[in-house]
């Protein structure tokens, strides 16, 4: 059995009013990928916080060690000296940096006079994408690049400090299927390396297929660890929401109605690159559906639902209908007003004003209905917004929390609160459970079905292939832009849909 490179001894935190964590111990040993599982606002993040430094030790109870010695970190560059570096979910990057200044920020290589030596930076970090597998140019400016595109930036910019022990919260979120599969192919290689991991992911495919333990932390307690391969996802399941789920992907049957939105020979041009990247999307959507969209990163998924809702690219040919009448708005709120949504697949940054409370972000869309000669009929709306917070199960104190302060899950509630607040008929998720926990997840599907219940359609964007063909009744498969094949739930499989992602397709056959 490997040596403990890493232990933590009775740790408690609290926070005013909140006690984050709970007499909480584990360890981790050399060369060992050890997961973290629990629910969002279990705990993950305030002790993932402690170790590195943010919460300095003297504002916690209990103990560190590393390497057998007590570790009394007062800063991030405090357990950087000790061999810890964190990926963070929430992405630290520099968005007007290259690649190569992200990956060596705060330890660029110099020459002779103290100033920076370029081309050293900029050939060692293309050789360290290289060493990861990871097809990226190391001039390219961050801001151009997509999310998992910047979340692979991280995973490189954290593995090029050559750490003893890599922790990673959430680091296949925004990744596409083929590129999950390349980060747990170089996690495995560092533990080969004797590397040690904290692997915190709410994917347990994922946790089954690389981890060697497993600890689940439950309201702030660790509940359970045991041997990846002693245990299994519904035992881990039980272990994190305290309770038996059955179906991880509880869609309803539902039957489809007429056409209430449709899309014919669509071509958009990314106005950035006057280049095409939509080309000749044609689709049809009934109310009461849910339409699945898939494809690997690059496939046009984010870009079709953001040039649906007049947010991205130049439309060069094609035209788009909902209710049968041509859409001819182009603006977001001009397209709200005739009943399309989008949850954006950042909610962080697109879905929510972190700084404001939850009541100001769930009617930030909808203020038109509570508005009279340029003034906001407050009672209204703090009705309204009361409407989504119970129905929606937003945990919280109450409406004046801070969006930026809760879980990844209730964060992405609000958003969802924020969109069925403008009453639409059409609603467009891209990637709506990305980050969230199991049973975070299933109420978010529970929505979905409420959401075609009432007649209602639904465009559902995920990189997860098993949610796809779990919630949706139909499935398009991107690829380079294009359809690359379209299933019924009852013929899709993994393979099948992988295969059209890449441009092959193995017997896609529906009618629409």
């Amino acid at each position: 059995m490997n040596s403990v490179i890493l232990r933590a001894e009775h740790i408690t935190k609290t926070f005013p009013g909140v006690i984050a964590l709970k007499d909480v111990s584990f360890d981790l040993r050399e060369a060992e990928i050890h997961a973290l599982c629990g629910e969002n606002g279990a705990g993950k993040s305030t002790l993932i916080k402690l170790l590195s430094g943010i919460h300095p030790h003297g504002s916690y109870d209990g103990r560190f060690e590393v390497n057998g010695a007590e570790a009394r970190f007062a800063s991030i560059a405090d357990a950087g000296r000790t061999g810890i570096s964190v990926i963070y979910q929430e992405l630290a990057l520099v968005e007007e940096m290259t690649v190569a200044e992200n990956i060596f920020l705060g330890r660029e290589p110099k020459r002779w006079g103290g100033l920076i030596d370029w081309p050293t930076m900029f050939r060692e970090a293309k050789a360290l994408l290289d060493r990861f597998q990871v097809v990226l140019d190391p001039a390219a400016q961050v801001s151009s690049l997509g999310v998992g595109q910047k979340q692979l930036v991280e995973i490189v910019k954290a593995l090029g400090k050559d750490s003893k022990i890599l922790i990673l919260d959430e680091p296949t979120a925004a990744l596409a299927e083929h590129e999950v599969l390349v980060l747990l192919d170089i996690l495995r290689d560092l533990r080969k390396r004797g590397i040690a991991c904290i692997y915190i992911s709410h994917k347990l495919d994922e946790v089954f297929a690389i981890a060697d333990r497993i600890t689940v932390l439950r309201d702030g307690t660790s509940i359970v660890t045991k041997s990846a391969a002693d245990t299994s996802k519904s035992e881990v399941i039980k272990h994190m929401v305290g309770r038996e789920i059955n179906d991880l992907f509880p869609r309803r049957a539902s039957t489809p109605g007429e056409i209430i939105f449709e899309t014919k020979n669509l071509t958009v041009r990314d106005a950035a690159t006057n280049e095409d990247r939509l080309h000749d999307i044609s689709f049809q959507l009934r109310a009461g559906e849910v339409l699945g969209i898939g494809g690997l990163m690059g496939a046009g998924r984010t870009e079709l639902l953001m040039h649906l809702f007049g947010a991205w690219g130049e439309r060069r040919s094609g035209s788009v209908s909902i209710s049968g009448k041509a859409m001819r708005a182009s603006k977001p709120a001009d397209i709200i007003r005739e009943g399309l949504v989008l949850v954006s697949e950042d909610r962080r940054r697109y879905g929510l004003v972190l700084e404001h409370e939850i009541g100001f972000n769930l009617s930030l869309s909808s203020l038109e209905q509570f508005s009279s000669a340029g003034f906001i009929n407050q009672g209204r709306e703090t009705t309204r917004n009361r409407h989504f917070f119970d129905s929606l199960r937003i945990k919280a104190t109450s409406l004046q929390a801070t969006a930026g302060k809760l879980s990844g899950g209730n964060q992405q509630k609000i958003v969802l609160g924020k969109a069925l607040m403008t009453e639409p008929k059409v609603v467009l998720l891209d990637e709506p459970t990305r980050g969230i926990d199991v049973g975070a997840k299933i109420e978010i599907y529970e929505i979905i079905n409420r959401l075609t219940a009432e007649g209602k359609a639904v465009i559902l964007v995920s990189s997860e292939l098993p949610e796809l063909i779990g919630m949706s009744d139909r499935i398009l498969m991107l690829h380079e832009g294009r359809i690359g094949g379209e299933f019924s739930r009852a013929e899709a499989t993994q393979e099948k849909l992988m295969a059209a992602a890449m441009g092959h397709v193995i017997g896609a056959t529906v009618e629409q």
